[in-house]
């Protein structure tokens, strides 16, 4: 973007939050804040002459409220959007925004919900960089494919042996790659899945709880000392640290530190080859940084395999980038064929 500043609309119908979302952006030296609307429907009259780069967005909001105002923004004027919002509690919204493809969902940083109110303005700052930077067109809404669990108990209960592991890292933007994936992935393969993502801690439990519901896997919040099954995906945020061990009777489980360290997604990839050896399939996904290219180096000694998504799909392809550049990355696949690639190595033990 050059010497231009970041161009930011703030939309919120609460007076009090666009001054303060305002005041925490204009701080910042990279960032202008050109406008603020009350509702969705006046962001959307207002983005044409605006222009803006990112949109700070709430969620409660009257004539048209933040969910709808995404589904609008991505089919007429794709934006990047953070989501802030105080509804963080609630599964079925911070799952469909994630869904949508905002960029992340954040707690709204007021006194109320944050203790921190330095932290919640760097982040809210951080992100807006990021999100500048993204590839807007690499992100669509994640299509659920038909599922009820009360017809299909079998589909998700049945007893399957475990045989793989799928680490999975991300970092932003992930969230809805990982949607994506997991609803195209039979549940009845013999593996089961860890995903470390960037995702906010006060959000994720109510984000799991409702993806849990939409897809025939069992998706479940990472928590120290769960013995692995198969069929399910654990979810953890990079704000914690998740490895994988081997409990006293030998059976593979999970370990969580309430620790945030510089390369989360080297560690996960890393005890996944140490415990699962061949039957470790990492895979890499949109991101920032340079974090899983060591990670995925380990697996590939301890003859397992590596996928990394295509940068020419990612949100953001620094991960997936790095990771192919250090040489580390058995397949480089299309974003939309990433299920199809596990479930083929697992059926044939080649990859496609």
């Amino acid at each position: 973007m050059g010497d231009e500043k970041i161009r930011v609309l703030v939309v919120d119908d609460a007076s009090f939050m666009v001054k303060a979302v305002s005041e925490m952006l204009s701080s910042d030296p990279e960032i202008e804040v050109v406008g603020s609307a009350r509702n969705g429907q006046e962001a959307l009259e207002m983005i044409p002459d605006l222009r803006p780069d990112v949109i700070t967005l709430d969620v409660d909001m009257p004539v048209m409220d933040g969910i709808r105002t995404v589904r609008h923004l991505m089919i007429e004027s794709p934006v990047p959007v953070i989501m802030l919002s105080s509804l963080f509690n609630d599964g079925s919204i911070t799952f469909e925004a994630l869904r949508l493809g905002v960029v992340d969902f954040l707690p709204k940083p007021s006194g109320a919900i944050s203790q921190d109110i330095h932290h919640a303005k760097q982040q809210v700052i951080d992100r807006v960089k990021i999100a500048a930077s993204i590839k807007i067109h690499n992100i669509h809404r994640a299509r659920l494919p038909h599922w009820d669990a009360l017809e299909q108990l079998e589909d998700r209960y049945a007893f399957q042996p475990l045989e793989y592991i799928v680490p999975v890292g991300t970092t932003l933007g992930g969230p809805n790659t990982v949607i994506r994936m997991l609803s195209s992935l039979p549940s009845k393969l013999p593996a089961t899945m860890v995903v470390v993502q960037e995702i906010s801690p006060k959000i994720i439990e109510s984000f799991v709880r409702k993806f849990d519901e939409q897809v025939p896997w069992k998706v479940d919040v990472a928590q120290d000392g769960a013995v692995l099954e198969q069929g399910t995906c654990y979810i953890a945020s990079n704000t914690d640290t998740v490895t994988i061990h081997t409990d006293a009777d030998g059976q593979a489980c999970l370990r969580v530190e309430d620790e945030t360290i510089d390369y989360p997604l080297n560690r996960l990839f890393s005890s996944a080859a140490e415990v699962f050896e061949s039957h470790a399939i990492g895979v890499l996904l949109t991101g920032v940084g340079d974090d899983g290219a060591e990670g995925f180096r380990e697996i590939r000694s301890n003859a397992g395999t590596t996928i990394a998504q295509t940068t020419n799909t990612c949100v953001y392809p620094n991960l997936t980038e790095y990771a192919i550049e250090q040489g580390t990355v058995d397949r480089v696949v299309d974003e939309r064929d990433l299920a199809r690639e596990i479930e083929t190595f697992m059926t044939s033990g080649v990859v496609a």
